[in-house]
């Protein structure tokens, strides 16, 4: 049995996202005076919009 779709036909046929995942890391300081890192995924609409986060 032949396949009756190719790999190139399926990649094809995918939307590609209208928006960017970013990794922001944020960096607090604790009362004892200790730096702590807070990490999170942000979803952005587009890439340029990375320097405007806090």
């Amino acid at each position: 049995m032949a396949k009756t779709q190719t790999f190139a036909a399926k990649a094809k046929g995918k939307q590609k996202a209208s928006h960017v995942m970013v990794k922001f890391v944020k960096t607090v300081k604790s009362g004892k005076g200790n730096y702590k890192f807070q990490e999170k995924l942000v979803k952005l609409d587009d890439i340029s919009k990375v320097t405007s986060l806090q």
